[in-house]
């Protein structure tokens, strides 16, 4: 009970620190006339998915790579499954055609890429299955094109994001920055030592634990956001924050993980692998092959029953 306590509270110090070093970075920015959409390609972008970030950099340094690698493949199927079906629930899911043609083919990209790149054994004749260091390169690299397209269609559609910005003196800008920095790093060191004790006292899998329990935890943020999205009847913010977060999630944030250490798969099964690229193909079937451009109140429902059916999996694994 203690440590899940901590890992609630820690939690809760990781996604406030992500909340102050946003504000500090984007006044910070917009105080030497920084875009906004490069803010909120950047700065913004980087502090939704800071909770992913901490914890999985913090389990590769600390050799917990179990939970680095559960973080993101768990995340990335609760982020389609279970965050875009409660959406869907509510209110039906207008999809923006360029996500359709485009952004949600690139997240089942992402995931067939870190199948390929994990898979050394069975694909390559590798010694062992793990994401290495130049694979982290490789990662990165789609990265940066998938920010270089971002900003091309930015341009192309010539409107600047509407983003609000707080105003404050550069001083305690800096302040909000070292001071976002610290909890991060310290909100992530003991989330990570208690999923690990969760882990031991349970007998449950650090895969486990990281496919589950850690991945909903840093995923709330974009939980919250997208409902919020749908309450306020922007639909088609709920599932753009849902595909750029997948993106995010498997290319920058496994990508510099693995420049800390190399991510063995270790217990990491290719079922999970293979739900989360089935959790792609299902979006994009739900909003491409059907010709609507629309994720409907029972393929939301469906999208729930997955993920019940994928933890029940799970669980029935400890």
């Amino acid at each position: 009970m203690i440590s899940f306590l901590i890992l609630i509270a820690s939690l809760a110090v990781v996604v406030f620190g992500a909340s102050i070093f946003v504000d500090g970075a984007s006044s910070l920015a917009k105080t030497y006339k920084i875009p906004n959409i490069v803010i909120g390609l950047t700065v913004v972008a980087f502090g939704t998915s800071a909770p992913e970030f901490t914890v999985s950099a913090y389990a590769a340094y600390t050799g917990n790579t179990d939970i680095a690698v559960g973080n993101i493949v768990g995340s990335n199927i609760f982020n389609i499954f279970f965050i875009l079906g409660v959406s869907a629930l509510i209110l039906p899911l207008k999809v923006l055609k360029n996500t359709v043609l485009k952004e949600i083919p690139l997240s089942l990209l992402a995931a067939i890429v870190v199948f390929v790149l994990v898979n050394d054994v069975q694909l390559s004749q590798g010694t062992e299955n793990l994401i290495s260091f130049g694979d982290g390169l490789i990662l990165l690299s789609f990265f940066i094109i998938f920010m270089f397209y971002l900003l091309h269609l930015t341009k192309t559609s010539g409107e600047d994001e509407n983003l609000v910005i707080k105003k404050m003196s550069k001083l305690k800008s800096v302040l909000f920055i070292i001071s976002g920095l610290i909890l991060l790093v310290v909100g992530g060191k003991f989330f990570v030592d208690n999923a690990v004790e969760i882990a031991l006292g349970f007998g449950m899998s650090q895969a486990v634990v990281g496919l589950t329990i850690v991945a909903v935890g840093t995923s709330l943020p974009e939980l919250a956001t997208s409902i919020v999205a749908v309450l306020k009847k922007n639909p088609d913010i709920a599932v753009g924050n849902i595909v750029g977060s997948n993106l995010f999630n498997a290319f920058f944030i496994l990508g510099s993980s693995s420049l800390i250490a190399p991510l063995p798969k270790g217990n990491i099964t290719d079922i999970d692998m293979y739900v989360c690229i089935i959790a792609s193909v299902l979006l994009l079937g739900a909003c491409y092959l059907f010709g609507k451009n629309k994720i409907t109140k029972i393929e939301g429902a469906f999208f729930l029953l997955c993920y019940i059916g994928y933890v029940g999996y799970q669980v029935s694994q400890v």
